[in-house]
């Protein structure tokens, strides 16, 4: 939200805080208390848990894909290292399989 002031920082923000322009002022008191209502950090919370969630479910389908690829390369009398480096895999996640 600060991109609506052109600003990257708080330090940024402070700044045009400082040229002391009522409309800009008022406008960033505005923002100030959106930032801590209760309505605005539920849905930050609920933007982030969303962002996690998705990361978690690539991870889990980048490490199934990985595993399938391993355990058909396994079946091609692939060496472990070389199942590793193709897959990403640890030696030892390899060996498990």
């Amino acid at each position: 939200m600060l991109s609506l002031f052109r600003a990257k920082t708080e330090e940024d923000l402070k700044q045009l805080e400082d040229l002391e322009v009522a409309v800009v002022t008022q406008a960033i008191g505005a923002y100030r208390e959106v930032m801590v209502s209760p309505e605005f950090r539920e849905l930050e919370r609920l933007r982030f848990e969303a962002r996690s969630n998705e990361a978690s479910a690539l991870l889990n389908a980048e490490t199934t894909k990985a595993l399938k690829i391993a355990r058909n390369l396994i079946k091609k009398h692939m060496s472990v290292e070389d199942i590793a480096d193709a897959t990403g895999l640890t030696r030892a996640e390899v060996e498990e399989l």
